[in-house]
């Protein structure tokens, strides 16, 4: 390592990139964590204090009024909380396991939402539940996910013909290339990409008016308040469903066909929405968190680097001047190491040196000749290992080149 002796950079040395970025995210999402939970427990614990006092009132006056123990009351009322559980409400409600309810259950379930207000009572039916879950919930994956693609790729096409109709506003394209062949303006906007703060607006703006409109239909058909209807909407459309607030469950609407149909498309809609939000939202929080990484390695950096200039002796240059040199293997790419620095010198330099140098080379050798006869030889540059977008999974990877924080081309 650069740094011997407990300093800051080795241990950074030791844990990459991705696994700095990985920690960092865990500790920020537990500070926020703690945070919300101090928050809704100063907001809710007062008010929950409130019910129970009422609740425990109500509960001495009905046993004083008509002569019951307080163990029989308790255990009648655990029986009504058991035919809660099996979809019984003291209200009129519709049927919750004929074929349009247990239809509402199953997309709840495979849509990650679940309610809560529908669960299978029986062995046989929370046995199948588990398989078809786990089949259900991925394929909905899959298909956010092809949802996520499509929609960044209208979104950036879009964008990027409101970009190209501005450039011929100010003259700066030919207006006349629009028909014939010409291919500069088409080359000089090969490289441009939308920005994840405009497509993060754009999705806000869908999102909203997609809640919008919901809650106005949500409003007179269920007898919610508008801000009961938004704050359903967004527990439904982010897959959180406490169930707390359930549309389509009374047993009869007017117009009931219709509304249960403009009720699934809200939610569809809103679901897909959420999600193609939240995903971009991550792409901030990831920007997020590689600036304060690199705001840390190079504060960490600077100190080392004024410990090696007092430090380092018997080197050609100062420690503070000579480039370093390590082999990656993620990377290919060539640091300069103390091995180099004592090979300038004259000096001998250790068994331990030699044979992990030959190792790294060889390590290298191997994955270059596995990538080749795989036929995807895989090509990182400096730009896809800065900003941490390189690689990923599931909507990282859609999202990857598409937008211009993500685009290994910025």
């Amino acid at each position: 390592m650069a740094c011997r002796g407990g300093c800051c950079c080795s241990s950074a040395g030791r844990l990459n990139a991705d696994n700095a970025r990985f920690l960092l995210l865990a500790v920020l999402i537990l500070l926020y964590m703690l945070c919300g939970a101090a928050v809704f427990s100063a907001i809710e614990l007062p008010t929950e204090r409130e019910a129970k006092e009422r609740w425990e009132q109500r509960l001495e006056n009905f046993t004083r009024r008509h002569n019951l123990s307080r163990a029989e009351l308790r255990h009648f009322l655990r029986e009504y909380e058991a035919a809660n559980v099996a979809g019984i409400r003291v209200d009129d409600i519709r049927p919750r396991w004929d074929f349009t309810g247990a239809f509402y259950f199953v997309g709840t379930v495979v849509s990650t939402i679940g309610f809560g207000m529908t669960t299978p009572a029986t062995i046989g039916g929370k046995i199948f539940l588990i398989f078809y879950g786990l089949i259900g919930c991925a394929g909905t994956l899959l298909f956010f996910n092809l949802f996520l693609e499509r929609l960044i790729t209208v979104i950036a096409y879009i964008m990027k013909s409101c970009h190209e109709r501005q450039l011929r506003r100010k003259g700066v394209l030919p207006h006349s290339s629009r028909r014939g062949s010409g291919t500069s303006d088409v080359d000089s906007l090969a490289g441009w990409k939308p920005s994840v703060y405009y497509v993060m607006l754009i999705l806000c703006v869908a999102a909203l008016i997609i809640s919008c409109c919901a809650s106005a239909m949500y409003t007179p058909i269920e007898g919610w308040s508008y801000f009961d209807s938004l704050y359903f909407c967004f527990v439904a459309f982010s897959t959180i469903g406490f169930g707390d607030l359930v549309s389509s469950q009374n047993a009869n609407y007017e117009s009931q066909g219709l509304y249960r149909f403009g009720n699934f498309v809200f939610i569809l809609m809103g679901v897909c929405c959420i999600y193609s939000l939240f995903n971009v939202i991550s792409i901030v929080i990831k920007q997020s968190i590689n600036w304060i990484l690199k705001k840390l390695s190079c504060k960490c950096c600077h100190r080392c680097q004024r410990r090696l200039f007092h430090s380092r002796r018997n080197v050609v240059m100062p420690g503070n001047v000579r480039s370093q040199r390590n082999i990656s293997i993620e990377t290919d790419a060539v640091h300069e190491s103390d091995t180099d620095g004592r090979r300038l010198s004259g000096e001998m330099i250790s068994m331990r040196d030699f044979l992990a140098s030959n190792k790294v080379s060889l390590a290298i050798m191997q994955k270059q000749l596995s990538e080749t006869a795989n036929g995807y030889p895989r090509q990182m540059n400096s730009n896809s290992k800065q900003n941490g977008f390189s690689g990923g999974i599931g909507a990282l990877a859609i999202m990857n080149n598409r937008l211009a924080e993500t685009s290994v081309d910025r």
